[in-house]
């Protein structure tokens, strides 16, 4: 028994250098950091002197500068963009007022007169044609005018401005005064409305149709007697003729165009 007590307790002692062993090892951990930390702050303590110093020469140059810049600020202060047309004058002229310094507006038609490019057509219907047709007592100038489906042939012959149609006055023919009118139009331009008769045969179209087509011949008659009129009649639409007829009703439509209601359902 002895012999076994002895052999622990040997092993004893020398466990325990072994766990003193590692504490000696971690003791020089501690003193190895604050070595680290003071080399650095060392090292940095004359790059802050280096710092500190450097600046301090160019600070001293810098504020004259900002103070001679600061007067010349003031002396051109900044302006705003001009604005095109800030300088112009206003334009505006009320209802009933002339424009400023000015007695005359340049804008306002005189009485008696119309703008230009209004009313070139009637001016020029109303200029009388200078036309020269000899009159013989034997004249006669035949012509065919024609208006949707309605004809008219016409005669013209010196007279005094007298209308026969189909054997009847042009007021029993023609009651209404507006396609009178239509109808005295190529001899009032002229100027020949009171020195020939006009004879006509009519068939066919209604009566607006028909008071075309006399106008129509008419107005060829009156080629006829003096070609020279055609570019005069032409300018006024005498010598054109009117193509406009009723369109023919198509198959499976209730007129020309018209369709039947469509349903859905």
């Amino acid at each position: 028994m002895a012999d076994e007590t002895t052999p622990n307790d040997e092993q004893a002692p020398e466990e325990q250098p072994e766990a003193a062993a590692p504490a000696e090892e971690a003791a020089p951990a501690p003193e190895e950091t604050p070595a680290a930390e003071e080399a650095p702050a060392s090292e940095e303590a004359p790059v802050e002197e280096v710092v500190a110093e450097a600046p301090a020469e160019p600070v001293a140059e810098a504020e004259p500068v900002a103070e001679a810049e600061e007067p010349a600020a003031e002396e051109k202060p900044r302006e705003k963009p001009a604005i095109p047309g800030a300088d112009l004058e206003v334009d505006i002229v009320l209802e009933g007022e002339q424009a400023l310094g000015e007695d005359h507006d340049p804008y306002a038609v005189d009485e008696g007169e119309e703008p230009a490019g209004e009313g070139d057509e009637e001016a020029v219907a109303d200029e009388p044609i200078a036309a020269v047709i000899e009159l013989a007592a034997d004249a006669r100038y035949r012509a065919t005018g024609k208006r949707k489906t309605a004809v008219a042939r016409v005669i013209l012959k010196p007279g005094t401005g007298e209308y026969i149609i189909n054997g009847k006055p042009l007021n029993d023919f023609f009651p209404r005064p507006a396609l009178q009118r239509n109808i005295r139009q190529p001899l009032e331009a002229v100027g020949y409305e009171e020195r020939m008769d006009v004879i006509a045969r009519m068939h066919g179209g209604g009566v607006s149709s028909q008071a075309g087509a006399l106008r129509h011949g008419i107005s060829r008659a009156l080629l006829e007697a003096d070609p020279n009129l055609r570019g005069a009649l032409k300018s006024r639409g005498f010598l054109t003729r009117d193509a406009r007829a009723k369109e023919r009703k198509k198959a499976g439509l209730k007129k020309a165009r018209k369709r039947p209601q469509f349903s859905k359902r």
